[in-house]
Parts: structure tokens; sequence; C-alpha cells
């Protein structure tokens, strides 16, 4: 079964045709990062701007180079939800016109499930279920996969995302955009030791994570030394906030897996490509015997290969949208709404 799909949740327009959910035939991905770059993050106007202009030409190369017409691929798979109002609604509007056209099914898939299905295609042994940790720029949490289409939310953070921390903590350092990537590279040869930042933790729930107080935390070191006329080192600076983050993120993912008996983790999002993240990720699996999963780093990033893969587990479940299908700023990865 193969399935055409489209990505535009955020500032990457991508399509890509895939095979019964695990062999890619394309996969093309148009970056917007050097047109965000001088505003130091994504502006939603003009991410949306862009995906208009890029959207067609992306589907049309995804097809040529799987070298199938649009009236040969089986379905229509699109993000419709969570992400960027304006951004969603191009590929979700391009996707409905698609599959109008050539009288195919019309697939909605979340954002999040197909973060964690980038993994099927990187480990084709890789089935439910397991232990699964979700880290983006917009979201984080510990999710239980049940099945390919049934997921437990057991820990989310409560304020800030883990991704989101860290791209403030790079822009106030001074690195340029995007944040979360730059910091990493910044902080390779820094102390990690150097700076003591809070571990914060949820009273009540010890699986949920909370990152505002640490994001404001390097703020004020970084304001205080500028106020005072002191250099502080980025790479001791980056490399402790580094660590503060992924203490918290091993923390609970431990906490979790040994709560819920599970033996398989599987690290998913745009920041599983820390590479801090998942050196400590592994080194945990290690010590406690979890077989781990990471996605290539090619796909930790938004990328429609991944909602393809998704897309065909939502297809085997009967789980098609009408065209009054509407994009979602919001949505939980647990819901299996009727369209």
């Amino acid at each position: 079964m193969k399935i055409l799909a489209i990505e535009s949740s955020c500032d990457e327009t991508a399509a890509a045709v895939v095979e019964d959910g695990r062999r890619v035939l394309s996969n093309v991905v148009s970056t917007q990062i050097e047109k965000h770059k001088i505003f130091g993050g994504v502006v939603p106007e003009i991410a949306s701007r862009l995906h208009t202009e890029n959207i067609s030409g992306v589907v049309k190369k995804a097809l040529s180079d799987a070298g199938l017409a649009a009236g040969e691929v089986d379905a229509v798979a699109v993000t419709y939800a969570p992400g960027l109002i304006g951004a969603l609604l191009v590929g979700v509007n391009y996707a409905k016109g698609t599959a109008l056209a050539v009288n195919k099914p019309l697939i909605p898939v979340h954002h999040l499930r197909s973060h964690i299905a980038a993994n099927y295609i990187t480990h084709p042994d890789l089935k439910p279920p397991f232990m699964c940790l979700v880290v983006s720029g917009g979201n984080t949490l510990l999710c239980r996969v049940k099945s390919y289409t049934d997921f437990e939310v057991v820990g989310k953070t409560r304020d800030d995302a883990a991704g989101e921390a860290m791209d403030k903590a790079a822009r106030t350092l001074g690195l340029p955009y995007p944040g979360g990537v730059n910091l990493d590279k910044a902080s390779q040869n820094g102390d990690s030791q150097k700076y003591a930042f809070p571990h914060p933790h949820v009273e009540g729930s010890p699986l949920d994570f909370s990152f505002s107080g640490l994001k404001t935390s390097v703020i004020n070191l970084v304001h205080n030394a500028s106020q005072k006329g002191e250099q502080l080192n980025t790479a001791d600076v980056g490399a402790s906030f580094i660590k503060a983050v992924t203490d918290s993120l091993c923390g609970n993912t431990e906490k979790a897996m040994e709560q819920y008996g599970e033996k398989t983790l599987v690290l998913a999002g745009g920041v599983s490509a820390n590479s801090v993240l998942r050196a400590r990720v592994s080194e945990l699996s290690k010590k406690r015997g979890y077989k781990l999963y990471m996605p290539d780093l090619a796909l930790c990033g938004d990328n429609a290969a991944m909602v393809g893969a998704q897309g065909y587990y939502e297809f085997l479940e009967r789980r098609f949208a009408h065209l009054s299908l509407n994009a979602k700023a919001t949505a939980d990865i647990c819901e299996n709404p009727r369209f």
C-alpha cells in the first residue's frame, strides 16, 4: 500500500511516499530555516506564506522521486494537528484537494504519532507495546504506546517543552536559530558541572515535567552576568543547562519504565537528535537492561515520511476524514476522533 504524505505543521514543507508503513519511496523536505533565522525563531505568518509557495513543487517532486502519478497512490495522509494553525491549514487543504482530485481516502495524522512512527522506518522490527519519550520544541511527554493507534500519556510537561527551553537558552546566550541544534554544538566541550541549574519536580505527579523555572534560571544567570560586566563561558553554561534538562527527562523516564514494567524504550521528536540526550538515554538503557530504539538523525526533525508511516496504521483502522477536515493547533495524542 502506497501512501502520499504531507507535513506542514511548522517551518518544514514536506511530502513523501511510503509503502506499507515502513518503506520510504521518496522523502522531500523544503526547509525555511534561512528565512526565519533573521527573526531568531519561526514567524507563523511567514511560515504559512512559504508553505503556500512551496507545497505544490514539494508534492510533485515526492511523486516523481517515487516514480508514481498522484492517481497511483492508495491514500493521502496529512498532519492535521498539532502545530501552527496557518501552516497546518496549507497542508490540510492541499491534501484535501489532492484526495478529491484522485478519488482516494484522506487520512488525518497526529503530528506526535508521526514522530513516534519515525522509529518504524528506522527499525523495521519495532512493534508496540513500548514506552516512548517524545521530546520536541512544542511538546514533552511520556507515552505508553499500546498499539499503533492506542496511546496513553503517563507524564507530560506542565509548562514549557524541553525543546522550547533549549531554544530560549540558546537565544539568551546569543546563539543563532535554530537554537536547540546550535546549543548542542556549542556545548560539546563544555563543563556540565560548572553551573548548578534547578531540577524542578511536580508535586503529586512524579512523571510530569516542568521546564519554565529552568528556563528562567539560565536567563537570570546570563542577565546578571551582563549587568556585572562578567563574561560567561557559553560552552559551560550550555553543557550545564542541557545536563539539567536531560537529568529531568531521563529521571522521569526511568521512573515510568519501572512503574509500568516496560522493557522497551523508544525516543522520538525533534530533540531526539540532541547528542547528550541520545547518550544519556543509551546509558540508562544499558544500565537498566532496556531495549532502546531511536530514530535515524535524518528522521528526527519534521518530515513527511513519518506521516506516511503512521498514516498506514491509521488507514488499517479505517480512520478516514471527510473533506470538511479542519486543522487544529492543539490535540491530544490519545484521541481517536471520528472525522
